[in-house]
């Protein structure tokens, strides 16, 4: 009978620097994730980086205006097609076409200046 060890666990995949994103602001980033490979939101406030994917769930398009350029206002993530209007700090869409549902959240860490996968 053969015996079967437990796959190793995977890298944490590394995303970016901590320093590559400006406090207070946001960059997007590509992840290879369970689904393939998907383009992230990363948004820093001094030493902690929220991730959600770059995908609006009003009509599934990506947030930005240019590739890694969002707009943010005070503590809100605005998404650049139709205006919906996200909390930072959880993904819920305060205003706009998709009022109450959630960007979806994909979780990271920042170990050593270094933001990975979590």
């Amino acid at each position: 009978m053969d015996t079967v060890f437990p796959a190793e666990p995977p890298l944490q995949q590394a995303l970016c620097r901590l320093d590559e994103i400006p406090d207070g602001g946001a960059t997007a980033v590509d992840a290879s994730l369970a689904d393939g490979e998907e383009s992230l939101i990363l948004l820093r406030h001094g030493e902690q980086v929220r991730g959600y994917l770059n995908v609006c769930p009003h009509a599934g398009r990506r947030l930005d205006y240019a590739p890694g350029k969002f707009l943010l206002k005070q503590a809100t993530l605005i998404c650049a097609v139709h205006g919906a209007t996200f909390n930072q700090t959880d993904g819920l869409c305060i205003a706009g076409p998709c009022r109450g549902e959630h960007l979806r959240e994909v979780a990271v860490r920042v170990d050593a200046g270094e933001v990975k996968l979590a």
